[in-house]
């Protein structure tokens, strides 16, 4: 069983949480990677290991309770103590009010809140009895205000930002670090190029998100002495309106 602190990156896609996982894993932590589909991780595991990290993936449903519970009891049994849990999951889509289904609605609600309910309450199960951990959930601009067309969304992310308030009350006293990170503003991925093509042009002059700008951020929250903890922090380009 490896001796290396943990860190646990749930919805460790190709952009904010691949690059989490990657900041965390130089710095010496182990890096469990997961996704619904186990196999979209091989591209970010190989850059990990190539990097000179140590990096396991994992395929798990963030909104199933058996296969987090398992996911975690696999981890800290095989791997090592989870120190770092990242919620990332997010389930972002764009429908007027009228065209949302429920299904459509149920399951944003799932993927961006249940799910992170799941995963934070099984991250502080293991750290409670130590005393000690970080728990951060992304948030976004919809963690506080929704928007035409972003029902949906804006009603998982004001949900999750919720949990992230009630944990971090609960859980602070007793040395577990929760906070949440409200990215407002446009990242650097795909979604957003194919989405948002204006916005994603201002790329070249630093008009949307970098990643690994923002898991620099999110490993910086994890290093603050508790003296001077977050709860939650907003990040967003310098052009962007709030």
């Amino acid at each position: 069983m490896s001796k290396k602190k943990v860190v646990v990156v749930m919805g460790a896609g190709d952009a904010t949480g691949g690059a989490v996982a990657r900041r965390f894993a130089r710095e010496g932590y182990f890096a469990c990677v997961c996704r619904r589909n186990v196999d979209k991780l091989q591209p970010l595991v190989a850059r990990i290991e190539q990097e000179g990290g140590e990096v396991r993936a994992f395929g798990a449903d963030g909104r199933k309770e058996d296969q987090i519970a398992t996911l975690f009891a696999t981890i800290e049994n095989e791997i090592g103590p989870v120190e770092v849990c990242v919620f990332n999951v997010g389930g972002n889509v764009r429908f007027p009010v009228i065209e949302t289904t429920s299904r459509v609605y149920y399951k944003v609600w799932e993927m961006g809140c249940f799910a992170g309910f799941l995963t934070g309450r099984e991250a502080a199960r293991y750290m409670l009895p130590r005393g000690q951990g970080t728990i951060l959930f992304t948030g976004a601009t919809a963690s506080l205000r929704g928007a035409s067309g972003f029902s949906a969304f804006a009603g998982a992310k004001f949900a999750l930002r919720a949990l992230a308030q009630s944990m971090a009350r609960e859980f602070s006293p007793q040395g577990i670090h929760v906070s949440h990170v409200v990215i407002d503003g446009a990242i650097d991925t795909e979604w957003i190029e194919n989405m948002f093509p204006q916005r994603y042009a201002t790329k070249a002059h630093d008009g949307i998100l970098n990643p690994d700008d923002i898991a620099e951020v999110y490993w910086q929250i994890h290093r603050q002495p508790r003296s001077a903890w977050t709860h939650e922090m907003d990040l967003r380009p310098w052009v962007e309106k709030f």
